[in-house]
């Protein structure tokens, strides 16, 4: 089962899947794909997919979700970073009570211990916390969507310690270069200032190039929650939640590599207009991770941010 499965990684993960045919060597049976849009149509597979129109904030709804017992869910569902920390009654009804909805349903039904991949996100971490931020540094997050991350990584790690899911909550870097039209997400522009200018069009950058930053590409975020369902309870060793390894790098460096990728043509289209509003949620959000833990179990990111803008343009450029 996937939700959110309308957004961004919902739609990559399931063509993932369907490339695949299987997930952690088991043939796939079928996918129910829930989110409150109308997702694309599904890609061609070995198994039937069953798309549901789901609000997980109404009344019964997580119920029906799981009553098919899904072997494996991955829980993408979310409100993003700007919309959660403008719309605040939103950002905790869909983040954390339909979490918690979810995880309620699952406790519910007897003999069903699903494997979860939860997606949390770095913004659990905030200011003050050192240059490069250990596994073991605990969350400060100053926003409300890095609060409600935070609060479902906790409820990760008890209904996991309970034995009522096998759970695994993965903090993931920003993806970037996302597909498609810029979404609400504070993080952007870190995206836009490289899809927009690749495609012929302007875009605006509202920070400094001094900003620093930890970023993955939508097929390295495919690969770790592919990989996550690999991972089990012992060797995570009673700790389920792992930050994800990353790319850290400024965007200084994000414009350099789209010049050596594609020349100054497109870095000619990136206009500087200072936000404050931005530049402010942005200070708060740390910049780079060890990773460790993740690394050892064999999560991999990027390693430059030219690799980045390769993919972006093999898999999603002009999408």
């Amino acid at each position: 089962m996937i939700t959110g499965a309308g957004g961004m990684l919902g739609v990559k993960l399931l063509a993932r899947l369907a490339k695949d045919g299987a997930l952690n060597g088991a043939a796939i049976a079928a996918v129910d794909r829930h989110d409150v849009v109308i997702s694309p149509p599904p890609p061609a597979s070995s198994f039937p997919v069953h798309t549901h129109i789901t609000d997980m904030t109404a009344a019964n709804q997580a119920a029906a979700m799981v009553k098919n017992r899904p072997d494996v869910i991955f829980h993408l569902a979310a409100v993003v970073s700007g919309e959660a920390e403008a719309n605040f009654e939103k950002g905790y009804a869909v983040n954390f009570d339909g979490t918690r909805a979810l995880f309620e349903a699952i406790r519910a039904l007897p003999n069903y211990r699903p494997k979860v991949i939860f997606t949390s996100s770095i913004a659990v971490f905030g200011k003050p916390f050192p240059d490069v931020i250990p596994d073991d540094f605990f969350c400060t997050p100053l926003t409300s969507y890095g609060a409600q991350k935070a609060a479902c990584e906790l409820l990760v790690a008890d209904y996991t310690r309970k034995g009522f899911m096998d759970g695994i909550g993965l903090r993931m870097p920003t993806v970037c270069v996302r597909p498609g039209r810029p979404n609400l997400a504070a993080s952007g522009f870190f995206s836009n200032i490289i899809r927009e200018p690749l495609a012929g069009k302007p875009a605006v950058l509202p920070v400094s190039e001094t900003v620093r930053h930890w970023h993955i590409s939508p097929r390295g975020a495919i690969a770790l929650l592919v990989h996550a369902c690999g991972i089990s309870q012992e060797a995570l060793g009673g700790r389920p939640i792992l930050t994800m390894p990353g790319l850290s790098c400024t965007v200084g460096e994000q414009i350099a590599a789209l010049k050596a990728v594609a020349g100054e043509d497109p870095v000619r289209l990136i206009k500087r207009e200072a936000d404050e509003r931005i530049s402010k949620i942005v200070d708060g959000w740390p910049q780079n991770f060890t990773a460790d833990r993740a690394r050892a179990l064999g999560f991999k990111s990027e390693q430059t941010f030219e690799e980045i803008i390769r993919i972006h343009l093999e898999d999603d450029r002009l999408t």
